[in-house]
């Protein structure tokens, strides 16, 4: 039951986390198919507002050495995982539970149909803003992020939080 709960609250955190982003689409430019990104950095009006792709970068470490800390933390205090492989095993299934809702339920449910994220500029661009495929690809790049995450997070129960 615990398990069920934590997906359910790792799942709402990240949708306020994702909402409370998306109230500037430019801050998740990267997040866009490649073509309407193309198409941003060429108008005029977003020059010097676009995010770098070293900032980029920088965001998605330190993103992924919060996300460490916050699945150790929750792996090892609240289910009171000690090992290396229970934190991986279980830390993999919640990030996968959160990566499928965010790839179905905000991706291709809320971001391809909500008007509120077509950037100004971009709005013939119906059909890369339908793109499904983009954020089913996204969502195995999810999987392969999670694979390094959650080795991080079994090593630091497995060593560090004993």
């Amino acid at each position: 039951m615990i398990f069920v709960i934590e997906a359910i609250v790792l799942c709402a955190l990240f949708f306020l986390m994702v909402y409370l982003m998306s109230r500037d689409p430019l801050k998740t430019l990267y997040n866009y198919p490649p073509k309407i990104q193309e198409r941003v950095k060429s108008l005029p009006e977003y020059e010097g507002r676009i995010p770098t792709e070293k900032n980029k970068a920088a965001a998605k470490c330190l993103a992924m050495v919060l996300f460490t800390l916050i699945l150790s933390l929750i792996l090892r205090y609240v289910n009171g995982y000690t090992t290396f492989l229970k934190t991986f095993l279980m830390g993999f299934l919640l990030w996968t539970i959160v990566n499928l809702f965010d790839a179905i339920v905000l991706d291709i449910i809320w971001f391809c149909h909500d008007p509120h994220f077509v950037i100004k500029g971009t709005e013939d661009m119906t059909d890369e803003y339908h793109d499904y495929l983009f954020h089913i690809k996204g969502f195995f790049i999810g999987e392969a992020l999670a694979l390094i995450v959650c080795v991080l997070a079994g090593l630091v129960v497995q060593f560090l939080l004993k």
